[in-house]
């Protein structure tokens, strides 16, 4: 494994050796659809990595919005973070239970939006972790409240009204995380949305074949990513079907190198229950 930010993500031999680190804060980031019937803060309360504490990326969020956990406002986030002892000075670890990285990659990029970026993914989550038989605890963590100061970087999210114009600018390249027959528009929506197919000219890089758990090497994910129509030099979009799945795809083009991304944040939630935005469908 040879990643060009291979520091971005980490191991669970690396992290239980590193448990006791005074400077290291763990972030457990799952979350779960409704109709799996799992309540992640329960799981967390009952079995963690020990020394995790739980952000749950539903309420660390927009609220207000109808559309599913959007970008809360800045001093929220900060907020958030300080009253689980976060501080701007901790080496930040996120994992979650899903098997897939999705919350954890979700909670990376909103750190990264707002100023952190010496955050490390654990590879292969709790998933991996109890694979290896390491320690789990129900012990809620001794942290005492922080400060954490968040600074907003606009640059890595991007709206509805940037999606329309890029398509005279084409100043980005647009990469789809759903799945192909979502992307096709012939399977249902976990989120059901009027329209179903997905936005003219983008690749479909669905988040599952770049993990299992564990990401793949960094070999099959640049061949995936290519093989998909993926220019691995061009500015990206990330998309999926509420924002979260997309942070998965721009996290692995990060592990090559590829920085010049943004999380399109209303992703198919959005774009989807838009009669007047162009889709494209596959019709039988």
């Amino acid at each position: 494994m040879s990643y060009k930010n291979e520091g971005s993500l980490v191991s669970s031999e690396w992290l239980e050796a590193h448990l006791s680190d005074d400077n290291l804060r763990i972030i457990d980031a799952s979350f779960h659809l409704p109709q799996m019937g799992r309540n992640a803060r329960d799981e967390w309360a009952e079995r963690h990595i020990p020394g995790a504490v739980y952000l749950d990326v539903n309420v660390v969020a927009d609220t207000s919005s109808d559309l599913p956990h959007m970008l809360p406002c800045t001093d929220d986030f900060a907020k958030a973070l300080a009253e689980v002892g976060i501080s701007n000075t901790h080496k930040i670890i996120i994992y979650d239970t899903n098997g897939g990285s999705m919350a954890a990659c979700r909670m990376w990029w909103m750190l990264r939006i707002f100023g952190h970026t010496d955050t490390a993914i654990l590879n292969g989550g709790l998933v991996h972790w109890d694979r290896e038989n390491r320690p789990t605890d129900n012990n809620r963590p001794a942290l005492s409240p922080a400060t954490f100061k968040a600074t907003f970087n606009p640059a890595l999210v991007k709206s509805k009204a940037d999606l329309l114009a890029n398509f005279k600018q084409r100043d980005f390249q647009v990469v789809d995380a759903r799945s192909s027959d979502r992307f096709k528009g012939i399977a249902p929506e976990p989120r059901p949305t009027k329209r179903s197919g997905h936005i003219p000219g983008s690749c479909n890089v669905p988040f599952q074949n770049l993990m299992k758990p564990d990401f793949f090497s960094e070999t099959f994910i640049r061949e995936t990513f290519i093989a998909a129509g993926v220019d691995l030099d061009k500015p990206t979009i990330h998309t999926c079907g509420s924002g979260v799945t997309a942070c998965v795809t721009a996290f692995a083009m990060h592990l090559l190198g590829c920085d010049d991304f943004a999380i399109y944040d209303g992703s198919w939630a959005e774009w989807g229950n838009d009669d007047d935005v162009p889709v494209k469908e596959f019709k039988s």
